[in-house]
């Protein structure tokens, strides 16, 4: 049976996607005490005026000192790792230093044939022409062609993941990116985020109203706690 995207999840996707943006949902896990759900900055989007909402398969990559040219063992589990994505997931990955390209065009087209909803690495990807071509979501540090053959391998996935910075990923957490960076919902804690952040985002709707009425900001903030 063809798999496919939950009713639940296609639900939650288009909430986030039409209502929602990174910046308000950073804020309120701040005030739940969930602060460090930002991945690392240098984290961008790629095809300009993407945003990516989907559940991460986070996947762990581990750097290698191989003379190997053969196929046999390259890439470690990346394959496996790749055609295990389904539908209304991300492909999400650390732990490699900066040397090569974690993501390419083909592996864009193999994610985008499995119903995948984007890939956010950090580190490079490659083939930009290609993935721009193919419109698909990719989140990076930017483009570098070198690549990682001989140089890395997954070595597990489906997996927990923890970046540089602190943010953990595991999986089916929810992942949103936009042109203000990545951040990641705990899905144990998914209900009273999005709950909160739908509050904010309509408490600064009236606050906008009350800037243009010309409120000081002082009254704003001491009345909505907004600004």
């Amino acid at each position: 049976m063809t798999q496919k995207i939950s009713d639940a999840d296609a639900k939650t996707f288009e909430l986030v996607r039409e209502n929602l943006f990174t910046a308000v949902l950073g804020d309120v896990m701040d005030a739940l005490g969930l602060r460090h759900q930002f991945l690392p900055p240098a984290i961008r989007m790629q095809v300009p005026g993407t945003k990516i909402v989907g559940r991460a398969m986070p996947v762990l990559e581990a750097d290698c000192a191989s003379d190997e040219s053969a196929n046999s063992g390259a890439f470690g589990l990346m394959f496996e790792a790749l055609d295990s994505l389904r539908p209304g997931e991300i492909y999400i990955c650390t732990g490699s230093s900066p040397r090569y390209a974690l993501w390419g065009g083909l592996m864009s087209t193999k994610a985008r044939a499995l119903g995948g909803l984007g890939a956010v690495v950090d580190g490079f990807h490659r083939d930009t022409h290609e993935i721009l071509a193919l419109g698909f979501p990719v989140f990076s540090n930017g483009s570098y062609a070198q690549d990682q053959r001989v140089r890395g391998r997954v070595i597990d996935y489906r997996c927990p993941i923890e970046f540089g910075n602190g943010c953990r990923v595991e999986p089916g957490d929810l992942v949103v990116g936009d042109i203000d960076g990545v951040v990641i919902v705990p899905r144990k804690h998914e209900t009273k985020v999005l709950e909160s952040a739908l509050a904010k985002v309509r408490g600064e709707e009236e606050v906008r109203s009350m800037i243009l009425a010309g409120t000081s900001t002082v009254e704003i903030f001491a009345k909505t706690g907004i600004m």
